[in-house]
């Protein structure tokens, strides 16, 4: 298997020197980060600490700050090919503050504090998130190796796991971060604010007709938690399983089947789907179809025997969210059509629902109310926040990264190529801020230190003088 992770013949490696790009290549199991990757560290596997302290989704925030200090120490900065479309999609954010006022037809609400500090909080995390991409591609795989950052997300994907159960048995945990007590009231009171700060186990909600606990510890939502969970899986599995010895694969196997507990009371529905698609895209592109079916099957059959399968089939039978997301993303688009190229900057509240025409919830209309226009997928966000145009951006950034390292077929090269489509699908249903957002990008990062040569990234210098 380490043979896969040597670059492919004919490929040239950089020149070696004090900022070589980081190359693909045999890396020990013994392999350890050295200090210069160390907000990495702290962010995936500090990840628990930061949630209790109420910055779990911010904590790329708080690191950008020593990031962005290394990458300017290390200059010349190399940025992977697609670069200009991120930074274009951030360019567009910036110009969408000049609509932040706008009220478009069929939406209320005035300018106000809260519709700021979203944009803001926003803004923090773009420009965070482009921070981190840069300082994880300019790390050598000496100070940063591929297999430690792997593992690294492994180690998050148990963190996810426990934190479900912890939703799963204590659904109704939760506390007072000392953030939230930091805060002053008009900022930790804003919607948005408290759900990223506010430390609870699991949302619980209604959707099988009774009240049921939907996991989401220790990310900012129920819905993040699936995606979150879609994606370190995918890791974990590379990481413990395809590097990892006999002890090592056996608990993979059986820490895989203890996650199934939490990924089924999560009654997330894009979650499984994302992991079908993830078994079918396994099976197509692992090179060993047959034992891929036996497996799938023999896991099946397991699944459908045990208790799990009956919460399944009932979360299939209530689709309840169905007709709220149709009515909001027909909105959406909607009302992103009367500003195609910029968008509104943010979030927009709709009048009705799909229920009905008035507004306000009711003993007798309970899914009435006020759904947020862009809350439903981030591609949704994006059209209303940013327009077609931003929309676009992202689309393209993502799709380009699928067919730059499709070729790449080491362990690694596969799962990030894996993770990139499942942004694809997952911008339709799932918002992709905060977390889920890092970690797809984590995801990219790996895949350009995977296949970085002269071919594959400029310096950010060069742009300037050209």
């Amino acid at each position: 298997m380490t043979s896969l992770l040597v670059p492919p013949a004919g490929v040239r490696e950089p020149k070696r020197g004090r900022h070589r790009a980081p190359v693909d290549g045999p890396v020990s199991g013994a392999a350890r980060a050295s200090a210069a990757a160390w907000p990495i560290g702290a962010l995936l596997l500090g990840y628990p600490l930061w949630w209790a302290l109420g910055l779990g989704a911010l904590s790329v925030v708080v690191l950008a700050v020593p990031m962005a200090v290394v990458l300017w120490r290390r200059r010349p900065i190399r940025a992977p090919k697609g670069f200009g479309l991120w930074a274009l999609l951030l360019t567009g954010y910036l110009v969408s503050a000049l609509t932040l006022a706008e009220t478009p037809d069929g939406t209320y609400g005035e300018l106000n504090t809260g519709r700021v500090i979203g944009y803001l909080m926003r803004l923090a995390v773009y420009v965070s998130l482009l921070v981190m991409v840069l300082y994880l591609g300019n790390l050598t795989l000496e100070e940063l190796p591929q297999r430690t950052l792997v593992r690294w997300l492994g180690a998050l994907f148990l963190t996810a796991v426990a934190g479900g159960l912890l939703g799963v048995l204590v659904p109704r945990f939760e506390f007072t971060s000392p953030l939230e007590m930091a805060l002053p009231s008009w900022l930790g009171g804003n919607p948005f604010v408290a759900n990223l700060i506010h430390p609870t186990a699991a949302q619980v909600q209604h959707v099988l007709g009774h009240a049921s606990p939907r996991p989401e510890a220790p990310f900012e939502w129920a819905n993040a938690w699936g995606s979150d969970v879609s994606v370190l899986v995918i890791w974990f599995v590379v990481g413990w399983w395809t590097y990892g010895g006999p002890y090592r694969r056996a608990a993979a196997v059986l820490l895989l089947a203890v996650a199934a507990v939490p990924v089924v009371y999560s009654l997330n529905r894009g979650l499984w789907i994302g992991l079908g698609v993830s078994a079918a895209y396994v099976a197509v592109r692992g090179g060993r179809p047959l034992l891929s079916g036996l497996v799938a099957a023999v896991a099946g059959v397991a699944f459908l025997l045990s208790p799990l399968s009956g919460i399944v089939a009932q979360r299939l039978d209530n689709p309840q969210s169905n007709g709220i997301r149709a009515f909001t993303i027909a909105t959406t688009v909607r009302v992103a059509a009367t500003s195609p190229v910029i968008g509104f900057g943010n979030t927009r509240t709709a009048y009705g629902s799909h229920r009905t025409v008035t507004t306000g919830r009711s003993a007798w209309c309970p899914d009435c109310g006020h759904p947020p226009l862009g809350s439903d997928g981030h591609l949704w966000l994006l059209l209303i926040s940013q327009g077609f145009t931003g929309a676009l951006l992202y689309v393209a950034f993502f799709a380009g990264a699928v067919r730059r390292y499709w070729a790449d077929r080491s362990p690694i090269g596969k799962a990030g190529t894996l993770v990139m489509l499942l942004v694809l699908l997952y911008m339709v249903v799932y918002d992709g801020l905060v977390s889920a957002l890092t970690l797809y990008l984590i995801s990219f990062a790996l895949l350009w230190r995977n296949g970085a040569t002269t071919a594959t990234y400029v310096h950010l210098d060069d742009r300037r003088r050209s």
